[in-house]
């Protein structure tokens, strides 16, 4: 039977099935999913084939005989250090479990940001009665742009479209369908129909200045770290807003800080951030256009997150031993972060 070390969190159900699957060794982690590297028993790592886990361990080399990573995360920058790709060893990613998680954060955050809610609740801790005009905004016929068409973007745009906006979507390669990808039964885009324009490479100052809010919905890479700057900023709508719940170098700090307090764009909501946690004086906590989050958007403390993951993990585990498709299978260029 192979040999499979896991080091994030196993519910016993998950646990029993994974038995089936082979000679489990499950390193002790009461947190939950380990976050912090940490060197794992040589004795276990020799002889694995197949790894769960969130952060590699320190010792990951001495895993001779991997072939196969499974990620209990969507991101995936922490492989790039490890080469799996010249050493030949399949990796996946958690794509997927966040999906209806963010994507309604996504639809909260347009809502809240047109009807300037973080506005009412300001008068309503002061107690001031304001029927002011922009407190009666609604997004209906409004237009969405996703930057990025993953899961995240495909369930956004399905919410979005059953709340009548219009759908833009920038992407480097187009709109296909996506199989061999997990997803929530019953959400996203699978088939790739639902946007109403598509926009690539060379278009991007297009795309920027069609749409009322831009969502940003791809990994964070060294080609996407810095994407939006201040040429980017500027060819928004100043009435636009700016929804980050990817990564927060995406976008350029100095120009974004600057684009919400000139005007540039009307506002944003920022789930994810350039320092952790964001230090208290940052200039982005006191702006009255600005939503901050602490990155919970999709979070691993969330109701289904062990099962989508073990979902997943098992799914992949099966399939690798049977020869069949992988859910979620990161390309040899996004293991060497080239896309």
């Amino acid at each position: 039977m192979a040999k499979i070390v896991v080091d994030i969190r196993i519910d016993p159900p998950f646990r029993e099935r994974l038995e089936k699957l082979g000679d489990v060794y499950v390193a002790d982690d009461p947190s939950g999913f380990q976050k912090k590297a940490r060197a794992l028993p040589s004795e276990q790592l020799r002889d694995a084939e197949i790894a769960v886990f969130t952060v590699p361990p320190t010792n990951i080399d001495e895993a001779q005989q991997l072939r196969l990573v499974q990620l209990g995360s969507v991101g995936f920058a922490q492989l790039y250090p490890l080469k799996l790709a010249e050493r030949g060893i399949r990796a996946c990613n958690a794509r997927g479990v966040y999906d209806t998680a963010i994507a309604e954060w996504n639809i909260s955050m347009m809502i809240n940001q047109a009807r300037d809610l973080p506005g009412m609740f300001r008068n309503q801790a002061q107690g001031k009665w304001d029927t002011n005009g922009r407190f009666h905004e609604e997004i209906r016929e409004r237009t969405v742009g996703l930057w990025g068409y993953g899961g995240i973007g495909r369930e956004t745009a399905r919410l979005s479209k059953a709340l009548g906006l219009n759908v833009h979507v920038f992407t480097r390669h187009g709109v296909t369908p996506r199989h061999d990808t997990y997803c929530v039964p019953g959400t996203g885009d699978p088939e790739g129909t639902l946007p109403d324009r598509q926009f690539g490479p060379g278009e991007e100052l297009e795309f920027l200045a069609s749409i009322d809010f831009l969502v940003l919905a791809l990994p964070q890479t060294p080609a996407s770290t810095g994407l939006i700057g201040e040429r980017e900023l500027r060819a928004m709508k100043p009435t636009a807003f700016l929804l980050n719940p990817a990564r927060g170098p995406i976008v350029q700090e100095e120009p974004l800080v600057r684009a919400l307090r000139e005007g540039w764009i009307a506002g944003a909501a920022l789930d994810t951030h350039y320092y952790y946690p964001m230090p208290p004086e940052h200039p982005l906590w006191s702006m009255s256009n600005v939503i901050m989050t602490p990155h919970i958007s999709g979070s691993d403390r969330g109701p289904h997150f062990v099962n989508r993951i073990w979902e997943i993990a098992l799914h992949n585990i099966e399939a690798f031993q049977q020869g069949r498709p992988l859910w979620n299978e990161l390309t040899p260029e996004e293991l060497r972060g080239e896309r």
